[in-house]
């Protein structure tokens, strides 16, 4: 299974599109995050991660209903077991 994260632009920089990168905000984690397949992603943007490439821009509903479910995911695998 594959597994995009959302993240917040913080901020870009480079001019070229292939090399372009943005720190990029996941929850308080912050990586540089490669910005070539989502050449018009700027700084406020929420994006879709996956393994260290931008690859969509979303909009800030659709980022907080991913985050939310993350979220579900992580009780899930965290409750302790029934008696």
């Amino acid at each position: 299974m594959c597994l995009a994260v959302p993240g917040r632009i913080l901020s870009v920089s480079g001019d070229d599109p292939i090399t372009r990168v943005g720190r990029v905000d996941f929850g308080g984690i912050v990586k540089e995050i490669n910005l070539a397949f989502v050449p018009d992603a700027r700084v406020d943007d929420h994006v879709l991660v996956h393994v260290g490439f931008a690859i969509a821009v979303i909009n800030r509903i659709e980022a907080a209903r991913v985050f939310a479910h993350l979220r579900e995911i992580d009780e899930l695998t965290h409750s302790p077991p029934e008696d």
